[in-house]
């Protein structure tokens, strides 16, 4: 067993700030929706170097305007009954990919509860008790990252005719008119 004794050259703080820096678990700190201090694994989950996120609005990690306003509305009632929250959305990772992920936040401030916000992130491959089934989820993920049938077909090893059954019941079930709007709707599933 490792003591705090073992260790006297590191403060208290410094060593809260190692555990932090290097947890596996992707971590974010926000004020206000802009980013004050993320991990290794979160740099890594959205493909970032350390530094590279710090001051900016978290708008930049959402696939479009629509959604992070949307999550904001949510999470900002949220957040005043219940100091944690959890949900699913589409993120963008810094090479425009749109992945699928679990956001977990606690503020520090109902009242005001963007003012200081600690998140958890983990990247969700395939979530089985969703309203899609795991073809039609892994159809509309590559449909939210703007691929044709016809490219989709190519990527999955399908005929283009299965990929537009499949893209079908993916707008029919989530009732969506166009792709901005699967998007949207694929997160408010969640």
């Amino acid at each position: 067993m490792v003591l705090w004794e073992d260790y006297p050259s590191y403060s208290a703080e410094e060593l809260i700030y190692l555990g932090f820096k290097y947890s596996p678990s992707a971590q974010l700190i926000t004020s206000n929706r802009f980013i004050i201090e993320y991990n290794l694994a979160f740099a890594e989950l959205f493909g970032y170097d350390l530094n590279e996120l710090k001051g900016q609005s978290i708008l930049r990690l959402y696939p479009t305007n629509l959604d992070f306003q949307k999550k904001g509305e949510v999470w900002g009632k949220a957040l005043q009954k219940n100091p944690v929250y959890q949900d699913e959305r589409f993120m963008l990772h810094k090479d425009q990919t749109v992945f699928w992920v679990n956001f977990t936040g606690r503020t520090l401030n109902q009242e005001n509860p963007f003012e200081l916000v600690s998140w958890t992130v983990t990247k969700i491959s395939h979530n089985k008790a969703k309203i899609l089934t795991k073809r039609e989820q892994e159809i509309a993920s590559y449909m939210a990252n703007g691929l044709t049938s016809k490219k989709i077909a190519n990527e999955l090893g399908l005929s283009p005719r299965t990929v537009e059954i499949h893209r079908s019941k993916v707008m029919k079930k989530l009732d969506a008119k166009n792709i901005q709007e699967l998007v949207s709707k694929f997160i408010q599933t969640s």
